[in-house]
């Protein structure tokens, strides 16, 4: 053994780098998660190099409660936040946040597009609601979809004024490049070239899919309006819930069957062109050989969606809404191309990554270290996920099992549900009044709530 060999034993290991690719409103239209339609090749890698959650679930299904959620680790009963408004620092001044952990401990953490909330498409551009003791290093891509295309759009919900919260959108000419996440892609692999050779906790936020649903042409092109295929509704399907579990009111906001199946392009569409944003960066990865040393994490800050129950969007407690796409890679994952039934939550983000890298986490976060289930994925895991959501002054809470979903409304004053995903996975079937297995879930339910000061 030469000298140079010897020594080179000798030293400690490099500490692992974190990519934290964040998304704005997708579900699990992912070919990975078995789409027949949306093929997402370069999310695919992900999947296959790690782990993917079947079962992954947002505290909140509203864009700044569920990221604050993620990012502080904390339950939004405990930070506060329900709205897009209210910052979390406000009644949690001391929060150290999961990246700012890491910038403690000397890595270089650094935000690219939407982490924590900000308004999409007013506040692309500017900071929003960011934290600056999170980052060491920001920035705010802005792009010709907010500054030349929003005039473009077709709104196939006009009585909803906010282009940021009605089904709008715009076949773009123009190329990825000039494109708000185009932009954020082509700076985060400009970021890895400069700060490669020391740890990095990376964080890339991307817009879409987000409405209004602007991408390039060629990839509404991939989805033909005509083939897509509208999920069916009747009115009495919003008869099944209390009247607080719907969000989209009248069912399907009155969109004709081709305005629903446009709105389906459009979604799909903004899939294809995330797509490709995340293979620039992790092509990257792989050009700086930085792959085998990075722990990548890939998340939506809820699900979506596409007109079950006639529902839109989010801010509801049905499966599609509170679901959301989960993917861990990395030195820390020692699975590789596996499939996890367990249902973890947002939470057990942050606790997560600081077990991949060796940090210690800072007391009373709500979630729990993942670890076990990166290394076999199907090791017993007795945590259920609680998503939560305000409608007004009711509070609708949501305890999710592997088989079960429990939802009160008001502690139950304000009605219940209850559904069996074995034997009715489109949550067609409400039997809150006759399950047996409902008091030991509101108990359970219950004794979460408690615990995290709820």
């Amino acid at each position: 053994m030469t000298r140079r060999t010897f020594l080179a034993a000798l030293a400690p290991a490099p500490r692992p780098n974190v990519l934290f690719i964040g998304v704005d409103d997708l579900n699990t239209c992912l070919s990975c998660y078995g789409h027949p339609l949306v093929k997402t090749p370069n999310i695919d890698r992900i999947a296959k190099a790690g782990v993917r959650f079947d079962k992954a679930y947002t505290q909140y299904p509203f864009c700044s409660p569920s990221r604050t959620s993620l990012m502080t680790g904390l339950s939004p009963d405990a930070t506060g936040v329900y709205n897009l408004a209210k910052h979390f620092r406000e009644s949690r001044p001391n929060t150290v946040t999961l990246p700012q952990l890491f910038r403690n401990n000397g890595y270089f953490a650094a935000r690219i597009g939407k982490i924590y909330h900000y308004g999409v498409p007013g506040d692309i551009g500017t900071p929003g609601l960011d934290d600056a003791p999170s980052w060491d290093y920001t920035f705010n891509p802005i792009g010709v979809d907010k500054t030349q295309e929003e005039p473009l759009l077709i709104n196939h919900t006009p009585e909803r004024k906010n282009i940021g919260s009605a089904i709008t959108l715009h076949a773009s000419d123009r190329p990825d490049e000039e494109h708000t996440d185009g932009i954020g892609a082509a700076h985060a692999v400009s970021l890895l070239e400069k700060h490669k050779d020391k740890p990095f906790f990376l964080a890339m936020g991307f817009y879409r899919p987000h409405v209004p649903w602007i991408a390039p042409k060629k990839y509404f092109d991939l989805f033909p309006a005509d083939k897509m295929d509208p999920v069916s509704f009747e009115a009495d399907e919003m008869k099944i819930a209390p009247q607080w579990a719907y969000f989209t009111k009248p069912g399907n906001w009155g969109m004709s069957l081709q305005q629903r199946k446009e709105a389906l392009q459009a979604y799909y569409a903004s899939i294809a062109f995330l797509d490709v944003q995340v293979g620039k960066i992790l092509n990257a990865l792989d050009r700086l050989k930085l792959t085998a040393n990075t722990n990548i994490v890939f998340w939506s800050d809820h699900g979506y969606h596409l007109g079950e129950h006639g529902q839109w969007m989010k801010q509801a407690l049905f499966e599609p809404s509170t679901r959301i796409p989960l993917l861990f890679a990395g030195p820390g994952v020692s699975a590789r191309n596996r499939v996890c039934p367990a249902p973890v939550e947002m939470l057990d983000i942050y606790p997560t990554l600081a077990d991949l890298c060796g940090l210690k986490p800072p007391p009373g976060l709500h979630g729990r270290s993942m670890k076990p289930l990166l290394e076999k994925p199907q090791t017993k895991w007795d945590h259920p996920a609680v998503s939560q959501v305000q409608r007004g002054k009711v509070m609708g809470y949501s305890i999710r099992t592997e088989r079960y979903r429990y939802t009160m409304w008001n502690k139950g004053t304000e009605g219940e549900e209850f559904y069996d995903y074995q034997t009715d996975p489109r949550e067609f079937k409400n039997i809150a009044a006759t399950a047996p297995q409902k008091a030991a879930l509101r108990q359970q339910l219950e004794a979460i709530l408690q615990a995290r000061g709820a």
